[in-house]
């Protein structure tokens, strides 16, 4: 019986460090280097914007849908992206990102929900970012470690692709689109 429990623990030790160095936690910015095409928030986190998303719970099931508008307005390095999302629930929230873009395409973020400041960097044609986030109240009002993934497409959509994790361990996950709106 040991044996077995030993053997458990030591798998899925295993699968935790395999995904960890191989899945979504392992990427870097670099890798997508000579991704085309390169994308430059200023453009492509810039004017009238529609998001549609999906939030997975720990287990994978779909535990929220969204909607948001979004407006994003910079001049020069500095920008501002306006959120207001509607959940499928019938809650609505705002968030106002700060965003500075280093001339090495590093990327500092604040909202008034974020614990410090975010760090992230563009390449190619995605970006990552991090940060800690507190949760609403009627959310439970945790702290999490969030990564944001973007991947621009062709057409000017953005792919964002989120994780986020308590004490290392993953509790959601959002995907999401970002397209202008063409009047």
């Amino acid at each position: 019986m040991f044996d077995a429990v030993l053997f458990f623990v030591m798998f899925l030790v295993a699968v935790g460090l395999v995904s960890r160095f191989t899945g979504f936690m392992a990427q870097k910015p670099r890798d997508y280097a000579q991704s085309e095409p390169a994308m430059d928030i200023r453009k492509h986190l810039s004017g009238p914007m529609l998001c549609e998303g999906v939030i997975y719970g720990p287990t994978g099931r779909v535990t929220s849908r969204f909607v948001a508008d979004m407006q994003g307005r910079w001049d020069g390095n500095r920008g501002v992206l306006d959120e207001a999302f509607r959940y499928a629930g019938g809650n609505a929230q705002d968030r106002q990102w700060r965003l500075t873009l280093g001339n090495d395409g590093a990327i500092t973020a604040e909202a008034d929900d974020l614990i410090g400041q975010g760090r992230g960097q563009q390449e190619g044609a995605s970006l990552r970012l991090t940060y800690r986030i507190r949760l609403p109240k009627h959310a439970g009002g945790w702290v999490l470690d969030v990564t944001d993934w973007m991947y621009l497409m062709e057409n000017g959509t953005v792919i964002n692709r989120s994780q986020f994790r308590k004490f290392g361990v993953k509790v959601a996950e959002l995907v999401a689109t970002m397209r202008p709106v063409h009047a």
